[in-house]
């Protein structure tokens, strides 16, 4: 009489599965609530303007060959979002850093830093963004990090 039961009972739960399932799913949701993410900061200020020209321009960074400060397509094509970008908001200023390697002397990564930015503010100019919104500097080899043949563009204000 047991086994007759069980064999029931068990033929039951295959032929309801879908009341069954909702069921489970519901005891487990119960059991083990589903936690919510975690709400996102919200960016104000010339953080929300940093975010945003990284998101549309895909990058802040341009990267030179060796000792080169020639732009490469990848570098012009970043440049160009970019310039869009910059067009859009002339209210913000960007310093155009350029950096050299690390085993070069002082001076020589001064002079290739140097010419690294001067090179990406003139094309963001010759792009069309407004010169008074650029400056150049080069940081020659201070602040070093896993690429240094490149030039970074950073959001003042």
């Amino acid at each position: 009489m047991m086994r007759t039961f069980l064999t029931l009972a068990c033929a039951a739960l295959v032929l309801a599965p879908v009341p069954v399932v909702a069921q489970r799913g519901h005891i487990i949701n119960r059991i083990l609530p589903r936690r919510a993410a975690p709400p996102q900061p919200q960016l104000v200020g010339i953080d929300a303007l940093r975010a945003d020209f990284l998101a549309r321009s895909g990058s802040d960074t341009v990267l030179f060959g060796g000792d080169s400060a020639i732009l490469g397509v990848p570098a012009r094509a970043t440049l160009a979002a970019q310039a869009q970008w910059l067009r859009q908001n002339p209210q913000v200023v960007i310093r155009v850093e350029g950096h050299a390697a690390v085993s070069d002397t002082r001076e020589h990564a001064l002079a290739v830093g140097a010419r690294r930015a001067e090179e990406v503010r003139d094309y963001l100019v010759l792009m069309g963004v407004p010169a008074y919104q650029v400056t150049a500097v080069s940081m020659g080899k201070e602040r070093p990090s896993g690429v240094n043949a490149r030039a970074v563009t950073i959001l003042v204000r």
